[in-house]
C-alpha cells in the first residue's frame, strides 16, 4: 500500500465506531493511571481527538450518501461513461488528474 493511498484509507478508518472506543479507551487509561494529570489541557484535547471524529463521521456518511445516488443516475443514464462509476475507488491525485484531462478534451 503506497502512502496517500495509506492516508485515504486512515481518514476512511477514523469514520468508523471502533476509532470513538479508541478515544474512549485511551481516555478510561489515562483516568486509571494518571487521575491527576488530567487538567483543563487534557480535557481539551480528548474533545477535540471527539470533535474530529464526529466530524469526519459525518462527512464520510455524506460523502457515501453522495456517492450512492450519484451512481444510482450515472446506472439509469444511458449515456453516461461506465468508467466514472468506479471513480469514487482511486486516489485523490487520480480523480484530480482525470478531471483535468477530461477538461482538457471539451
Amino acid at each position: 500500500m503506497q502512502w496517500h493511498s495509506l492516508l485515504t484509507h486512515l481518514g476512511t478508518w477514523t469514520a468508523r465506531p471502533w476509532a470513538f472506543l479508541i478515544v474512549a479507551l485511551y481516555t478510561s487509561g489515562w483516568l486509571l493511571h494518571s487521575p491527576e494529570t488530567l487538567e483543563w489541557h487534557g480535557v481539551a484535547t480528548l474533545a477535540t481527538w471527539s470533535m474530529t471524529l464526529f466530524i469526519q463521521r459525518a462527512e464520510h456518511r455524506d460523502t457515501q450518501a453522495i456517492h450512492a445516488k450519484l451512481d444510482e443516475l450515472l446506472c439509469v443514464q444511458g449515456e453516461a461513461r461506465s468508467d466514472l462509476t468506479r471513480l469514487d475507488e482511486k486516489e485523490p491525485e487520480e480523480i484530480e488528474r482525470f478531471r483535468e484531462v477530461d477538461r482538457t478534451e471539451e
